[in-house]
């Protein structure tokens, strides 16, 4: 997870300040909403590292006030990624089911980690990490849409038809895994 999630983040953070770099979809996004696109991938790059940080325990109990710091860096760089993901969901190529699946994403990965916010603000532990837990699930469907589309495309599934399944597939199986982790360790 944390190669991947690093690799993503480098990928993001490059699309967003490396304007040479953007190839087609990229480039067309960012013409289309320049914005929501470079929030969004600042954001998203930040959280994908900061997230990927938080989950060794013996880190997290070694250094509490990083910890801390890196959850608010965590937290700031979901509201701005989330709020341009929403925006640019509206956008979205693959039409309607392809917007709602990334809207929702949008709007779910803010809530999942308000409440994660909320729940440590009451140190509430158990319930904020498994709050963190569902939003990084969440994050990583960054890494699981750049699984994903090759795998599409490589079987013959025109982009057009892909994205919108894949605007699901990115985040869903992954919420369904924390949910399943959740259930067995109870």
């Amino acid at each position: 997870m944390l190669f991947a999630a690093i690799g993503v983040s480098a990928y993001a953070l490059a699309m967003g300040f490396a304007p040479a770099m953007r190839g087609g979809f990229v480039a067309d996004m960012v013409s289309q909403t320049p914005g929501a696109a470079l929030l969004h991938f600042i954001g998203g790059g930040i959280v994908l590292l900061a997230g990927a940080s938080q989950f060794n325990k013996g880190w997290r109990t070694r250094y509490p006030h990083l910890h801390r710091w890196l959850g608010r860096v965590y937290v700031g760089g979901v509201l701005i990624g989330g709020i341009a993901g929403l925006y640019l969901a509206f956008h979205a190529a693959g039409g309607l089911a392809a917007r709602f699946g990334f809207g929702l994403l949008a709007v779910l990965w803010l809530i999942s980690t308000g409440l994660a916010f909320w729940h440590i603000l009451k140190r509430n532990i158990v319930v904020h990490q498994q709050w963190m837990v569902r939003s990084y699930a969440m994050t990583l469907g960054a890494v699981t849409l750049r699984i994903w589309l090759p795998l599409f495309l490589m079987m013959g599934v025109p982009f057009e038809q892909a994205y919108p399944a894949i605007a699901w597939l990115a985040w869903v199986p992954n919420l369904v895994v924390a949910e399943w982790v959740f259930l067995r360790s109870r």
